[in-house]
């Protein structure tokens, strides 16, 4: 199995745990996901397995962009109650799994629209593992989310694939700054490596561990807040800041 599943497999099971203890307030209460509740945020992660198990199960966004028509999708299911939309996470994510791993083994490329990008299938289960890495620990859980306690952990199994995702997403969805921003992202710990951004020689380079780095490129937090370090030149690292993957 390939490790982007076995990481999807293990928030999975974390996101059950999660949302089995939560009160109605929590489920109804603002995410760190903006315009989201804690639902919503669940809502979502279903909507994801919904797209390769049955994505007529979902509104035609077809020429939106990515992040409007995740929005739409959301909004056509806040009907259900949270006790739905556990069972039905649940459901689909389990039948899910399985159309990742046989989408993986056809190693194709598929267009996702132009501001998503074109992906080898075998890299989509490194989107999902990315998304539900962000969604739990960055939304649900405090300081943005309204969960407290400890989020699940940020190990080798999970930040991996999210990292991955980050690597391959990078240019595509961030195609307008790579003129002004040719860069080395450097992340240290676990899931060390140097990303490359921009086609020519890097002029500036930023580094920070994996958990930071997946925030700040999401725009869930700040360089100054996270301890990312940032060095070269000013105007690559002001397109920097304003890089995002999704």
């Amino acid at each position: 199995m390939l490790p982007a599943i076995k990481a999807v497999e293990a928030d999975r099971a974390a996101l059950l745990g999660i949302c089995r203890d939560l009160t109605d307030g929590q489920w109804q209460a603002p995410s760190g996901c903006a315009g989201w509740s804690v639902q919503d945020v669940v809502t979502h992660l279903a909507n994801l397995f919904w797209g390769v198990v049955d994505a007529g199960k979902l509104p035609d966004t077809a020429g939106e962009p990515m992040e409007r028509a995740m929005d739409a999708a959301v909004t056509a299911r806040r009907g259900l109650s949270a006790a739905a939309t556990l069972a039905d996470y649940e459901e689909v994510s389990e039948t899910g799994l399985i159309r990742l791993a046989e989408l993986a083994a056809l190693d194709i490329e598929l267009p996702f629209g132009e501001d998503f990008g074109t992906y080898s299938t075998r890299v989509v289960p490194c989107a999902y593992a990315f998304d539900h890495y962000i969604h739990i620990r960055a939304d649900l859980f405090g300081p943005r989310g309204p969960l407290t306690g400890e989020p699940p952990a940020s190990d080798e199994l999970r930040i991996v694939p999210a990292l991955d995702w980050i690597e391959v997403a990078l240019p595509q969805q961030n195609r307008g700054a790579q003129a002004d921003c040719e860069l080395e992202i450097e992340v240290t710990g676990t899931g060390e490596r140097v990303m490359k951004f921009g086609s020519g020689p890097a002029t500036a380079t930023i580094s920070s561990d994996a958990p930071a780095l997946v925030r700040w490129i999401t725009q869930r937090g700040s360089w100054a807040d996270l301890g990312v370090r940032a060095s070269g030149d000013e105007q690559a690292l002001a397109a920097a800041r304003t890089l995002k993957v999704f």
